[in-house]
Parts: structure tokens; sequence; C-alpha cells
């Protein structure tokens, strides 16, 4: 049983869907629960964990707003103490296909998404290495991961969690600061309208909630990408074949297409665990060994 009794934890965007599903799960588990929205749905979430037995404290504003989220941040410390968990969930959605799509959206889209969750991360991160403990959660989604028709805003700011999470898992660890992704399946108001009633059903974002249970416990992984919907879960890799090496000749870029199966064998392929993992693969194909960051 995860138990999570006398963690503080803040849920953005949990005025309803997936945020509000987390929230009350947290609670339900023993959290205390900062619950944070745009709008006064926020107070209404919080009410009813606090109905439910549990504690919870509604803080109101935009992840974007660097101000409302140090407040929100200040609060709970002046409340409870401490932050053990970031669930990094507002968001919203400007769909359109890229040729039709405006900068103004392509931004907004990528304000909220990526710097939302920059700012919430940095508005608890040195709490969290303060008291050597703390496990953050970004939303990614499958747009970002695999690509969407009509969302390249939302899938290059999805996507762009993934890259802050790998760094930050590296950077927290010193401190017991743990950072996954959770990429959820589920029928939220950003997907009204455009599912059958069965599906729907189905991927209700309690659903999900199972999955950042086990991804903000004690002994929960880090730099994980867990994907989730209508009760199942998968985890999502980045991954680095074995590849080849071409060498500098003049037909060097036709070697690469030359060798291209092999490049892109995945046999061996496996994952990497920071960056300089590719430099050190690819210098000791070009024959230089025991070369070490």
């Amino acid at each position: 049983m995860i138990d999570l009794t006398g963690r503080v934890a803040i849920v953005t965007g949990a005025g309803g869907g997936l945020g509000r599903a987390h929230a009350r799960l947290l609670a339900r588990r023993g959290a205390q629960v900062v619950v944070n929205d745009m709008s006064t749905a926020a107070e209404a979430v919080a009410a009813e964990i606090v109905a439910d037995g549990g504690e919870a404290l509604a803080a109101l504003g935009s992840v974007s707003d660097v101000e409302a989220v140090q407040a929100m941040v200040d609060a709970a410390l002046a409340r409870w103490g401490r932050i053990d968990i970031l669930v990094n969930n507002a968001g919203i959605l400007r769909d359109k296909s890229f040729a039709k799509m405006t900068l103004d959206d392509f931004r907004l889209v990528v304000d909220v998404h990526l710097m939302g969750a920059v700012i919430c991360t940095k508005a608890v991160w040195e709490a969290m290495r303060a008291q050597n403990y703390g496990r953050i959660v970004m939303t990614t989604s499958s747009a970002g991961l695999y690509g969407n028709f009509g969302q390249a805003n939302y899938g290059a700011a999805k996507m762009a969690l993934v890259g802050l999470m790998n760094t930050l898992a590296i950077e927290g660890a010193k401190n017991n600061i743990r950072v996954n992704c959770l990429a959820p399946t589920a029928a939220t108001q950003m997907l009204e309208g455009l599912l059958p009633a069965e599906q729907r059903e189905l991927l209700k974002p309690e659903a999900v909630s199972p999955g950042l249970l086990a991804l903000v416990r004690e002994d929960a992984p880090t730099k994980t990408i867990l994907a989730g919907g209508a009760g199942g879960f998968e985890v999502s890799y980045v991954t680095l074949t074995q590849g080849a090496s071409i060498g500098f000749g003049e037909d060097a870029a036709e070697q690469v297409v030359a060798q291209w199966d092999r490049i892109a064998d995945r046999t061996q392929e496996h994952l990497p665990a920071e960056a300089f993992a590719q430099a050190r693969l690819e210098l000791a194909k070009a024959g230089l060994t025991g070369f070490e960051s």
C-alpha cells in the first residue's frame, strides 16, 4: 500500500479532469494537497478533499504567473512546512495545422505547458533540495513522443518536458529528488466531443492516477516516462542504436545511406544514462577506447 501520510503535494490544473483525479487520490493516500487552478474550481476540489476527511488548500492562479506560483508555494510552506510532491498537470490546447497556426498560439501553449512546469519546479526546487526529498511529475503526451496532426505547439511543449525531466533527474539525484513523466490517455475536457461514450468511460481520468501514485511513492523510479490510460500502463523509452562508424571520407554522406540498415538496427539499442553516452559510443567506434567524460 502506497502511504503518503505526512507528504505535501501540489497539483496544478487540478480544478477538473486529470488534476482533480490526481489530487483526490493523493489525498486519499494521506497527502496534504495544494489544489491549483485558474478558476474557482480549485476551491471546489479542495472542499471535496476536506469533506472526505483530507487536508487541502486551494491556490488560484496561472502556472505561467511567477508571482502567483511563488505565493502558492509560500502558502504551502507556511501551512505545512514542506513540499514533497509536485505534479505539473496544467495545460491548454490551441489545435490547428502548422500552416494555419499563429505564432501567438504556438507561444501560448509552450508558455503554459513548458514554462509553467519550469516556473513551478523552480519554485519548489530549493525546498526539496533542503529537505533532501522530492518527487516531481511532468505531464507529457503521446502527441509529443510520437506526433499528432494539428498539435505542433502542444507536441513540441510536451516533448520538451521529457528533456526537462532527463536533466532534472540527473541534477536532483544527490538530493533524492526523483523526476518522471506521465503520458496520460484520458477523456478530459480537452477531448470533449471527440470520443464516443464507451471510449470516454474507459478513458476516465481516474484510470490514469494510479500511475501517478507509482511515480511519487517513496521508492519511485526516476527519469521514467510512464504512459497510461483505460487501466493499462506502458513505459516509453528514448533509445540509441549501436550504429556504425562511417569515417571522414568524401563519400561519408553516401556511406551513411549505404549503411543505413546497420545504423538503424535496433538489435542492441540501449537507454543512455546521460547525454555524453552518445559521444562515448561514437568515439569508441572511431577507435578511442577508455574515454571518460
